[in-house]
């Protein structure tokens, strides 16, 4: 949902060089007078923005900032997006411990430095390059495609993406939109494979060409490893996954009655998920929706649809499945029953304002 949100003008004091926008495919930042001494009561926002397709790798060669238990003071901030949404936030940093490389879930990515009016350190250096194929991923889900999609890939390439689930670490499931790599016996041209661990020394779930989808895959742990080698000839439209972290953004029922929340409800849920929840229950039984509690981003003022953040309902267990109901804002919809044994509810959310989401309770019934 392009041009929502607000942009922060950085505030700093007079002479000093901060923040700023980088749109070259490849660069290096760092915090005011680094190496020396940041200086006081200082704010600097840097929006790196790469091609379009592309994501942001930000890596950090060099962090000192005041120590906080909470990052209260001194603070440096990264943000999945150009606007500072809290459900884009990446994280919140200070003391030695240097940021995690970072891998943007689009092709903008904002960096914000805070310095209070007491205790300045070093700072910190930051490198950051576009990244075209493959990268670190986190988060309670995402969506990967092969370089180029849905337009022919390339050949001689090779992309790994390194999933890390979030939370409390459960299981990463990826399930496969689209398929289309070049085939052949054993998959020996181009190929997708998939390793349960964080490098291709994990033991392998599968390796798959060819223009049927994969099965459905959960790891072990939070941790996945996505392998795309395409050879030297003959390509193919790739592939478009998705993955989710398991517990907060996907989960399957099977009891007659529970209840369930959106992520980190009742604080903001973070931007840029899709999630399931699936209610299945015994032959005979019908599935009835209670909304306990719910407030999304709101509908468009274009036209009024449910366009941006929104959660659906569907009759059975998959999105092809009759559509029960679409709701955003701070609706409060009526009870929803199923006509089958099976209920899936879907929430999406897009790059901005994120709101307290929502609270269900379900019941089986005859």
């Amino acid at each position: 949902s392009p041009g929502k949100g607000t942009s922060h003008p950085p505030l700093c004091p007079p002479g000093i060089k901060c923040g700023g926008v980088l749109s070259a495919p490849s660069g290096n930042f760092s915090s005011p007078n680094f190496p020396g001494l940041y200086p006081y009561e200082t704010e600097c926002t840097w929006l790196i923005v790469v091609a379009e397709g592309s994501s942001v790798l930000l890596s950090f060669n060099h962090f000192e900032l005041e120590y906080h238990a909470a990052c209260a003071y001194d603070y440096l901030q990264v943000y999945n997006g150009a606007t500072r949404d809290r459900g884009n936030l990446l994280g919140t940093f200070c003391g030695r411990s240097p940021p995690p490389p970072f891998s943007s879930a689009w092709h903008v990515m904002a960096v914000v430095f805070r310095s209070d009016r007491h205790v300045a350190k070093h700072g910190f250096a930051a490198a950051y390059r576009k990244d075209a194929c493959g990268g670190q991923l986190t988060g309670l889900s995402g969506e990967i495609t092969s370089p180029r999609y849905p337009e022919s890939y390339p050949n001689d390439a090779e992309c790994r993406w390194s999933i890390v689930g979030a939370g409390g670490g459960g299981p990463l499931t990826l399930v496969f939109a689209d398929f289309q790599v070049e085939g052949g016996q054993g998959c020996g041209f181009d190929y997708v494979a998939l390793f349960d661990g964080p490098t291709a020394a994990a033991p392998r779930l599968g390796r798959y060409c060819g223009s049927t989808r994969p099965p459905r895959t959960v790891s072990s742990a939070r941790h996945l490893l996505i392998l795309f080698k395409s050879d030297f000839n003959i390509g193919g439209r790739g592939f478009k996954a998705h993955f989710y972290s398991a517990g907060e953004c996907q989960e399957v029922f099977t009891t007659i009655k529970g209840n369930f929340s959106s992520p980190r409800y009742p604080n903001f849920y973070p931007n840029n998920l899709k999630c399931q929840w699936s209610i299945h229950l015994p032959p005979g039984y019908r599935v009835k929706v209670f909304f306990l509690d719910m407030e999304l981003e709101g509908r468009s003022s274009l036209t009024g649809g449910c366009d941006y953040d929104h959660l659906a309902a569907f009759d059975g267990g998959a999105e092809n499945g009759s559509l029960l109901g679409r709701w955003c804002g701070r609706e409060s919809p009526v009870p929803v029953m199923s006509h089958s044994n099976q209920l899936l509810l879907v929430l999406h959310t897009d790059r901005n304002t994120a709101k307290r989401g929502f609270s269900i309770a379900y019941v089986g019934g005859k």
